[in-house]
């Protein structure tokens, strides 16, 4: 696994966590218990910090970072993941909020001061612009994104065995790897 200081400040990794020796983890950068990060993985805390929460999966070749402190925006935007949180492979998170139980579909990026609330799922290939409000319950499609229609009772459920699963694969790597 690839973790790097930046000005001094080296990645906080909880218990039984998984990182692919390929991903790259740099600086301000907190990762919670039972979390995956798997192949190629970019996420660098430089000018801003990143939190990744506990139980959450972030797929092949996606890149996580966040906005410097500036006279417009005084607190920056840095990047907030929540728990069970799934993101697919290839995806952009750049200075964004996710709640809990989020599946980000493949390929989808969220820009800067969005905030995603618990429980939603946003499509393959979705653009979330700058600060947008996803809330709570709702599947979101397209590029910019909009609100196609409420969760099924069976979507709510797969949230979080989406997560269960990946940790269930992660705890296989880090048998292997022993």
């Amino acid at each position: 696994m690839t973790l790097r200081d930046y000005n001094n400040i080296r990645p906080k990794v909880g218990k039984a966590v998984y990182i692919d020796e390929s991903a790259v983890i740099i600086g301000d950068i907190t990762i919670a218990d039972n979390v995956s990060i798997w192949p190629l993985v970019a996420a660098r805390g430089d000018v801003n910090y990143i939190k990744i929460g506990a139980r959450t999966n972030v797929q092949d070749g996606s890149v996580l970072h966040v906005t410097r402190h500036s006279e417009n925006q005084a607190q920056g935007f840095p990047l907030i993941i929540g728990d069970d949180v799934t993101v697919g492979h290839k995806c952009m998170l750049h200075g964004c909020r996710l709640g809990n139980r989020i599946l980000v579909g493949m390929g989808a990026i969220i820009l800067d001061g969005a905030v995603v609330q618990d429980d939603v799922f946003i499509a393959a290939g979705a653009l979330v612009p700058p600060n947008k409000v996803l809330e709570s319950g709702f599947l979101y499609v397209g590029n910019p994104v909009v609100k196609k229609r409420l969760l099924s009772e069976a979507e709510m459920s797969f949230l979080k065995q989406s997560a269960k699963n990946y940790t269930e694969l992660k705890d296989e790597y880090l048998e292997q790897s022993t």
